[in-house]
């Protein structure tokens, strides 16, 4: 997963990345003003942003307005330190998906984003299943058919990204571009390396090929018989 943090406070937007570099393992941008921001999310796709409002060049709410009349549905959770009912409602119906103020607790602003990313994918549960493939995003463990196939935490990553994608045929560069920030080039070279090593795991679990490469174009988790839950 990849999220923008948009924060001015620099050493808060700092901690809040390195909480989800650290936590849940998401890439994670930042950025310090709204017109910042907006330039991201031109030239990459985010899983989630967050936002808050008091920040330079281009106010918070305006960000969200300039995203939703370009009809990105990306999840956008505010991080404000105004509080009160009618400033709920005014960014409820400027198209936020939460809001949080501060001060805040970082694991619960990590729930709640999780929350968000999920409900942004259509998924409801913290349990994502595709065929024999059992992956639990509270416990960071997996299962193919019953058995636990333990996986480096970017291996994690990938099946995790790909389970949201049943079927799809994934290139490297979306990959790359949602399991890692702006410096994604430096990692280009290690990403069949993770794939490689991912098919191996999951394959000592099952006679089948989970995971397929397709040559040129890139890769494709479970076959078209296999039904996603």
């Amino acid at each position: 997963m990849r999220v923008l943090v948009v924060e001015d406070e620099i050493r808060l937007a700092q901690n809040i990345a390195a909480a989800f570099r650290e936590g849940p393992g998401y890439a994670v941008d930042v950025c310090h003003d709204g017109e910042e921001a907006l330039l991201h999310c031109e030239t990459a796709a985010y899983d989630l942003v967050l936002l808050d409002l008091m920040i330079p060049k281009l106010r918070g709410e305006n960000v969200l307005r300039e995203l939703r009349d370009r009809n990105e549905k990306t999840p956008v959770l505010i991080l404000t330190a105004v509080t009160g009912a009618q400033s709920t409602i005014e960014l409820l119906n400027l198209g936020a998906d939460d809001y949080m103020t501060k001060p805040f607790d970082v694991g619960e602003l990590i729930a709640r984003a999780r929350a968000l990313i999920r409900r942004g994918k259509g998924i409801k549960s913290t349990v994502l299943q595709m065929g024999c493939i059992r992956l639990s995003l509270p416990e960071q463990t997996v299962s193919v058919s019953g058995q636990v196939v333990d996986l480096s935490p970017t291996e994690f990553r990938i099946l995790e990204y790909l389970i949201h994608h049943p079927r799809t045929v994934i290139s490297k560069r979306d990959l790359l571009e949602h399991l890692y920030d702006f410096t994604w080039e430096h990692h280009s070279n290690v990403i069949e390396a993770h794939v490689s090593n991912l098919r191996r795991k999951l394959r000592s679990a099952t006679d089948s090929t989970i995971l397929e490469t397709l040559r040129g174009r890139g890769y494709r988790l479970g076959s078209l018989n296999d039904n996603p839950a």
